[in-house]
């Protein structure tokens, strides 16, 4: 903490605040009530920790709505699932073999900011709920798989100062944040202040519902933040979102969450903070509350907030908080201006205005989270009833449109206790009437706290939801991460032998094509008691406001209306099931994390030689096939690939289970791995030899420069090596291009690097030699990522695309001038034919701190300088 000028004793505690609104109406009298809910929070990190020289100029962006300078924040801690977590880490460990190698101390290279690590990517659902003792199965198989992803994680709590470890099986990430890790007011040297937090996930604002700026990151910026770098931003485009109405009978805030997706994307909120306020915001539940701010980068915002309310007080009481805590929050959010009824004069730039009561119930799907299905009209779009033919039994063991995996899934929607007890009175109901699941199902239930588990068995629930098949596999992310696991043989050689269209439908926020399983062609997102109605009619093919999904013993036809439960009794039930106690009992033994000494280890990690987990990261050496490809001079670059729209992470680095038929999985026999233990390409992005061959690995990628003999664009991993012209696999094109230190190029449309904080998206094109991106629209955490790795994202200038220029990938592209914030430079164009062409593009380096960074060459690059620098070690 900087400076000490507006500290204040906050009122009726021992405890001091900063004073932001003095800070504010010293520079423009009365413009601390117009800010709205997000620049009251920003600006308090200001007064806290900026520098007092430069102060004033930072406020007034704030409160000017300047955009002109950058500010910094400093978030409270780092939250981070084993993935991108343990990616991380696995840079820093690389990082201080790097400092020890030029005489530095490398047990100096820590966390300055606390970083909370849980384990929750790892478990892949090869058990099924309808199995006896899924759960122990299934965490079995994760521990034999991941032991030396585990082993490395477990040094890392002892070797680094500020980490702390929540082990593998106790639940994920953001739905502990959300019922345990967030204090909502944080407390340090005596000072209370808004807890703040980014994460390496995009689904990182689902705290967000609790008035907490919290934000998904990419796994190089987190590290950044982890390092005490300041993460500097210019003021966001804030929103105002207000929602009018209530619900209406038997709506699931699922129901909800999937209609404001398709509302909020329509509206074009990407990048920016939303901030949802009205009476409709006001009776939400935090539950609610907690799925919107979850799927905020479904529809590409960067943060939903809520601010502290009644509502926010309930929920911290129910989930077990500290009485002196809760009491702390409200105190401190009515005294300092952040208790929603002080924030009745903020003013928006924009404010758009949502109806609760006009939501329907819901699908999404298929293929994207924002393509709303309202359940009315899924016979009118074709989804119920356009079949091949007429299924009969004896023609095949699964009719056309099957759903092969129906999962309860995902914290967006297993953290709503009211979602949670609605499925399981679904499936109470449809076992009196004797409903069953279909045998082709893949069912299971993974929910994302040890708490629904506890409030299940005390509503007597739990044993409904087992009899149709969905017994507790995890309490991890399962399905939603496409970790579904292996379907039954019989399944699968049906799917492929037929060529079944084959469904997943699932209560999580992804669906993208290839994500939840290879089998299932397309997803479909749904509420907890919709998946089990999903189950029991076994296909997509299906209306599910009217089909018959069986018949009762005296033969009359039942249909959802018959299951479904009244709000009255979910909402009794809840208030009856769901109790304080329940969270403190699992969570303070989960949180006891003392250290003791005798836990010391080695500062410098001990490499396993022949891991397909964890391998030094090859940022600073060489190491043929994985060293950085030369040096980016930025001229002569190829195409790797020309893509279309919406290019996800997914399709970038897929996080699925890794195929024998692939490049990653093939380098994985050689390694001596058998093909049931090749696990998914998530849990290998600790080794850059093996998550180097996840790179455009995705089945479902539309390279533009490989197509058919129609001219169609042919779809699947390919790419095209030029100047021959030689169809290849993807990575057979990367290793090329390798040997030769052939700089290479990307050329997309709009939206690209949509989807999770993938930063194996950015650094396996790095590592391939992919010098620069040039694209119509970045996704905000994908640009940061890439800029992380020391890639240029470059975005065409409007009216300007892929086509308009008749790229054809057989071009080779230079880029000259002067890299500075949001700068033209030039984008040279030269044709197989001789000609050239120039054209200005965007240079969205958007601050001098990613400018400063892209110039080292990346995160690791820079603080390795300035730490150096800093020991003054020659």
């Amino acid at each position: 903490m900087i400076n000490t000028k507006y500290r204040k004793p906050l009122p009726g505690t021992k405890l001091d605040y900063f004073d932001t609104r003095a800070a504010i109406d010293a520079i423009q009298p009365g413009a601390y009530t117009k800010l709205p809910y997000t620049s009251r929070i920003l600006a308090e990190n200001l007064v806290r920790r900026c520098d007092p020289a430069t102060l004033t100029d930072s406020l007034k962006q704030i409160i000017e709505r300047k955009r002109d300078l950058d500010f910094p924040w400093f978030p409270a801690r780092v939250v981070c699932h084993d993935i991108l977590g343990q990616t991380a880490l696995v840079d820093l460990a690389g990082l201080r073999d790097a400092i020890a190698e030029k005489g530095g101390d490398p047990s100096q290279v820590n966390p300055v900011v606390p970083t909370q690590l849980i384990v929750d990517h790892s478990l892949a659902v090869e058990h099924g709920g309808f199995e006896k003792d899924a759960f122990e199965k299934n965490r079995a198989i994760e521990e034999r798989r991941n032991e030396d992803r585990f082993h490395f994680i477990n040094w890392t709590k002892t070797a680094f100062k500020n980490v702390d470890v929540i082990p593998p099986g106790n639940g994920i990430m953001h739905q502990i944040n959300l019922e345990k890790m967030s204090p909502v007011v944080q407390v340090r040297e005596g000072v209370a202040f808004p807890d703040t937090c980014v994460g390496t996930d995009s689904h990182t604002p689902m705290v967000d519902a609790l008035g907490v700026i919290s934000v998904g990151v990419g796994g190089l910026e987190a590290e950044s933040v982890m390092l005490g770098r300041a993460s500097y931003m210019r003021l966001p485009d804030i929103v105002g979102v207000e929602l009018t109405g209530k619900l209406n009978p038997g709506i699931t805030g699922t129901d909800l969450v999937l209609a404001l997706t398709e509302f909020l994307r329509r509206e074009r909120v990407v990048g920016a903070y939303l901030e949802f306020f009205g009476e409709g915001a006001s009776n939400l539940t935090l539950g609610d509350r907690a799925s919107i701010s979850n799927m905020t980068p479904e529809y590409g915002a960067t943060a939903a907030m809520f601010a502290i309310d009644e509502q926010t007080i309930d929920y911290l009481k129910l989930t077990g908080r500290d009485d002196e805590q809760v009491a702390l929050v409200e105190k401190f959010a009515k005294e300092t201006g952040l208790w929603a009824d002080t924030l009745k004069e903020a003013e928006y730039e924009r404010v758009l205005k949502f109806d609760l009561s006009s939501v329907s119930r819901n699908l999404a799907g298929p293929s994207n989270p924002h393509a709303l299905l309202p359940a009315s009209e899924l016979a009118s779009r074709g989804i119920a009833r356009e079949w091949k033919k007429e299924w009969k039994e004896e023609e095949g063991l699964m009719p056309d449109g099957a759903v092969i995996i129906a999962a309860i899934t995902s914290c967006t929607n297993t953290s709503n206790p009211r979602n949670m007890i609605a499925a399981g009175l679904i499936a109470r109901n449809a076992n009196k009437l004797g409903l069953t699941r279909k045998p082709w199902v893949k069912s299971s239930l993974a929910p994302g706290s040890k708490t629904v588990k506890m409030y299940l068995e005390e509503a007597e629930l739990l044993p409904e939801l087992e009899q149709l098949g969905f017994g507790v596999v995890a309490f991890a992310c399962t399905t939603c991460n496409g970790m579904s696991g292996a379907l039954d043989p019989k399944i699968q050689q049906e799917v492929i032998e037929r060529d079944l269209y084959a469904t997943a439908v699932l209560s999580g926020n992804r669906n993208f094509d290839g994500r939840i399983h290879p089998y299932a062609k397309q997803a479909f997102l749904a509420s907890p008691p919709l998946v089990v109605a999903y189950a029991i009619a076994g296909t997509i093919r299906f209306d599910i406001e009217k089909d018959v999904l069986g018949h009762d013993k005296n033969g009359n036809p039942i249909t959802l209306k018959d299951i479904w439960p009244s709000d009255e009794e979910i909402d009794a039930i809840v208030k009856q099931s769901v109790k304080p106690q329940q969270f403190r009992d699992v969570y303070i033994p989960m949180f006891d994390l003392e250290k003791g000494e005798s836990e010391k280890v080695s500062p410098l990690y001990d490499w396993r030689p022949i891991s397909t987990y964890i391998r030094r990261p090859p940022y600073w050496y060489e190491e043929g096939e994985g060293a950085l490809a030369g040096e980016r001079a930025l001229k002569g670059m190829r195409p790797l690939a020309v893509l279309g729209d919406n290019i996800t992470t997914d399709h970038l680095s897929p996080s699925n289970a890794i195929l024998a038929s692939s490049a990653a999985g093939e380098y994985l026999a050689k390694m001596g791995l058998p093909e049931e233990d090749f696990n998914s390409y998530a849990t290998h992005r600790g080794d850059h030899l093996t998550a180097q061959r996840a790179t455009f690995a995705n089945p479902k990628l539309l390279n533009e420069m490989v197509r058919e003999e129609n001219g169609e664009v042919k779809q699947g991993s390919l790419a095209r090596i030029e100047p021959e012209g030689q169809v290849t696999r993807m990575w057979e094109a990367i290793e090329t291009y390798m040997d030769r230190k052939q700089p290479l190029i990307i050329v997309a449309g709009a939206d690209y690097g949509q989807g999770s904080s993938r930063d194996w998206a950015a650094k396996g094109v790095r590592l391939a030699g992919v010098e620069a991106i040039v694209a119509e629209g970045f996704e905000r955490i994908h640009r940061t990522n890439l800029i992380g790795m020391g890639v240029l994202p470059l975005e065409f200038q409007p009216g300007t695309t892929r086509k308009t220029l008749g790229i054809d990938g057989t071009e080779t592209f230079d880029v000259i001038g002067e890299r500075t914030p949001r700068a033209t430079l030039t984008l040279i164009i030269h044709r197989k034919n001789g000609e050239s062409i120039d054209v200005p593009v965007t240079c969205r380096l958007d601050t001098r701190e990613e400018v400063s960074i892209y110039e080292a060459g990346g995160v690791l690059q820079r603080f390795a300088k300035d730490f150096l620098e800093a020991e003054a070690i020659p």
